[in-house]
């Protein structure tokens, strides 16, 4: 049996590795995610972290909102789930649903993602809502 380690998994749920194998690498700066869907999933991290240098620095000049908060307060981010991701060139979309809690309620947010990769660095551009089927 490998050995038990502390180590909390990743609050993107990409799998078995923990923060640091997973996510952190990337938003420690050590690394730059290699796909959208990589930057994506360590994006979504850094929102549950409140990392906004991280989201504010991956976002595409052409649509960066400015100095103000980026990540909310008082949200308890509860799980990603990925629903497709393509890309094309330097060009991707990813859609996905995050869930969230804010005073005890419960919400969703059903996203297309839009990403460009530029000087070999993925960034995200915008996004559009999914309408609830």
């Amino acid at each position: 049996m490998p050995p038990k380690t502390n180590t909390p998994p990743c609050p993107c749920g990409a799998g078995t590795a923990g923060y640091e194998q997973c996510c952190g690498r990337f938003i420690g700066g050590m690394e730059t995610p290699p796909t959208a869907l990589q930057l994506m999933r360590s994006r979504y991290t850094a929102y549950t972290l409140g990392q906004d240098d991280y989201l504010r620095a991956t976002w595409h000049p052409s649509t960066r909102p400015g100095e103000e908060k980026i990540s909310e307060r008082g949200v308890n981010w509860l799980g990603l789930e990925i629903k497709n991701h393509a890309s094309s060139g330097d060009a991707a979309t990813v859609e996905f649903v995050a869930r969230y809690r804010i005073n005890g309620r419960a919400h969703r947010l059903h996203e297309t993602s839009r990403f460009l990769r530029e000087d070999g660095r993925w960034l995200y551009l915008d996004g559009q809502f999914q309408e609830r089927k």
